[in-house]
């Protein structure tokens, strides 16, 4: 950036602390995409614009001085706008919403959080999601040191919160939390070692209840949804599964405005692709779509699917009928109601019949499920359930950030939930009551598959749990 102003007291702050706010500022903006406005309260000088990748962003800010310093830096930047508010409480209307409002360093100086909190909701939508951050309590004797060694900016009479505080005043105030997030365990660069630290050891369960900030994200509950009566697409991969894809057409339940089946057929060794055809004849009053997979693997089969569906909400079924087609609308009322933005479904509550899933296999998702739990900071039971349902335009922002991980999921099933957890979805698991199956065998290998996920998971904790920022 260019043409900033002479220095004043604030700006020296935030220079004598660049790697805090560097740090800081990257998490806060880590689930905003390219295409999402942003809304900052607490901006400074502008420097989380400069990591954040939004196209459209507005910054608030109490103290003058730093604004005037982020407008000079940012004269040329059409689509980045600062204001100057006497306090964050009673802001102007703008006459606009935002995809993500953060709070950067906020929470201290608040008097009234829930007023705050209440306020925002006015430049939200039901799908918005709100970012905000707050020192531990643990930190406080060490930033009192800070404070009169020099080290840190004064604070007059700070407010000190917890998570459990703020997770209440969210509630209070019409929000649900998403993830909470504890990061920073050493603020200052410290020759060198502060990027390994904050990455590599920060993270770890016995660390990271040290570390100096806690981030929730979370989202505002109440407000109107875009769509009332939302169309769906049905996706089912079929690969040597002949004699089940009758009985999908006629066990699944009509659901939404429009319902669309996508069967995407892959390199099957039996009948598939003309029993999908036979079918198709059969049922002309049917939105039937049939495609030929241009790849191998489920993963590719259904991205291959999707990029072709055209529902309002898309949902994934197995043509092993495991999942009872009969339990679909489940899925389709939960996200259509805003229960959730990521419907997973779980086979681990209820009982499974006989044979329906090994013992290994149940061994394997349950551990799983833990790890994935404690990387992505939202419950999973079970990763590996095939039914998942989702909005066609978060899946839509998945594909468009779809180079932070890469094409690498032979399952299809990684590549959503990785996805929704970078764009910060709410993620609800739906229990369904696992069958066994009545036609073909299994196409999953133990071990193989077993060892893919492994590396997988590896993934999504250099990726999510220990990011580079």
């Amino acid at each position: 950036m260019t043409g900033r102003i002479p220095s004043a007291p604030w700006v020296d702050w935030e220079k004598k602390n660049s790697f805090y706010h560097d740090q800081i500022e990257r998490y806060l903006s880590f689930h905003a995409s390219k295409g999402d406005s942003l809304l900052v309260l607490g901006c400074g000088s502008g420097r989380i614009f400069d990591v954040a990748r939004s196209a459209s962003c507005v910054g608030i800010d109490t103290r003058p001085e730093l604004i005037d310093q982020a407008k000079a830096g940012f004269q040329n930047h059409r689509n980045v706008v600062f204001h100057h508010v006497d306090d964050y409480i009673n802001m102007p209307e703008m006459g606009r919403v935002f995809d993500i409002v953060i709070l950067c360093d906020v929470i201290a100086e608040l008097t009234d959080i829930q007023s705050l909190l209440e306020g925002l909701r006015r430049f939200m939508t039901a799908r918005s999601r709100l970012i905000l951050n707050f020192h531990s309590h643990l930190w406080h004797p060490i930033l009192l040191l800070a404070e009169k060694l020099g080290l840190k900016r004064p604070t007059r009479n700070p407010t000190w919160v917890t998570i459990e505080d703020i997770t209440n005043l969210a509630i209070l105030s019409d929000y649900e939390v998403i993830t909470r997030e504890r990061c920073i365990l050493l603020p200052k660069r410290f020759l060198g070692l502060g990027p390994f630290v904050n990455r590599w050891l920060a993270p770890l369960p016995a660390l990271e209840f040290l570390c100096l900030e806690n981030i929730i994200v979370a989202r505002p509950m109440g407000l109107k949804s875009d769509s009332s009566q939302p169309s769906i697409t049905i996706l089912v991969p079929a690969r040597n599964e002949a004699g089940n894809i009758e009985n999908i057409i006629k066990r699944l339940p009509p659901m939404g405005k429009r319902m669309e089946l996508i069967f995407v057929e892959g390199n099957s060794t039996d009948d598939t692709w003309n029993e999908i055809h036979r079918v198709l004849d059969a049922y002309p009053q049917l939105d039937i779509q049939v495609l030929k997979q241009p790849g191998r693997g489920k993963g590719d089969a259904v991205r291959f699917g999707l990029a072709r569906a055209t529902g309002d909400i898309l949902a994934i079924l197995d043509a092993d009928l495991t999942m009872p087609p009969e339990d679909l609308p489940k899925y389709f009322n939960a996200i259509a109601a805003n229960k959730g933005e990521f419907i997973n479904g779980c086979r681990l509550v209820y009982p499974t019949e006989k044979e329906a899933m090994r013992f290994l296999n149940m061994i394997a998702n349950k551990f799983f499920g833990w790890l994935f739990t404690w990387l992505l900071g939202q419950r999973y039971r079970d990763t590996l359930c095939g039914t998942k349902v989702l909005w066609r335009s978060d899946y839509e922002r998945i594909v468009a950030n779809r180079s932070y991980f890469g094409d690498f999921d032979p399952f299809g099933d990684f590549d959503l939930i990785f996805g929704a957890a970078r764009l910060g979805l709410k993620t609800v698991e739906l229990p369904i009551r696992y069958k066994s199956r009545t036609y073909g065998t299994t196409n999953i290998s133990r071990f193989r598959h077993g060892l893919l996920l492994f590396q997988m998971s590896m993934m999504a904790a250099v990726r999510l749990k220990f990011k580079r920022l």
